[in-house]
């Protein structure tokens, strides 16, 4: 599936000076990390992009015809301690990140991957510490197995007050006439 660029986007492209970046957007439980591949903060309008310059380096991501499910790495260079320490401290597997692409002056960001975080090296170093996150796409949702019972006690364990399965088992062996009574 080929991604389709904002008019705005291809327009800018068309300039004589192009400034393009990426940027990823990490969703934590207690915070949302956002970062850019250029220098300083950059606004979009709504959020604040902290700026990695080349010390945030993105794989390339790769589509294909078929329902196949590829991933990313991104790699993380020179990390800060704050964000070191949250990467230690929270549950990453299974959160959101998406991956964008953009070109500076506009405020419109084209998503190129979106999926979940997957596995997280840390190369904690005397100077300096890497972080390297694979991410998997949202297709590999529909290659897990989905493991549900359709019993009383599985219902009850989402929907403690739902009674709609209390008599699955009784109906198992209850004999139950159709049609026709059994003395004709």
């Amino acid at each position: 599936m080929s991604r389709d660029l904002t008019p705005t986007t291809l327009a800018a492209i068309d300039d004589d000076v192009v400034y393009p970046f990426f940027a990823v957007e990490l969703f934590f439980d207690s915070e949302v990390l956002r970062m850019w591949t250029g220098q300083g903060t950059f606004n979009d309008g709504v959020n604040d992009w902290t700026g990695t310059g080349n010390l945030l380096d993105i794989s390339s991501i790769e589509e294909t015809s078929e329902m196949a499910v590829k991933g990313a790495t991104l790699t993380l260079s020179g990390v800060p301690t704050e964000i070191l320490s949250l990467a230690l401290s929270e549950p990453y597997q299974g959160r959101v990140c998406n991956i964008y692409f953009g070109v500076r002056g506009e405020n419109v960001f084209n998503q190129l991957f979106s999926g979940y975080m997957d596995q997280m090296n840390i190369d904690d170093g005397p100077e300096t510490s890497t972080i390297e996150l694979k991410v998997e796409n949202r297709l590999i949702d529909l290659e897990r197995a989905r493991v549900a019972r359709y019993t009383q006690y599985y219902q009850k364990s989402i929907y403690p007050d739902d009674n709609g399965l209390d008599f699955v088992e009784d109906l198992q062996t209850r004999k139950v006439p159709w049609g026709r009574s059994e003395d004709a």
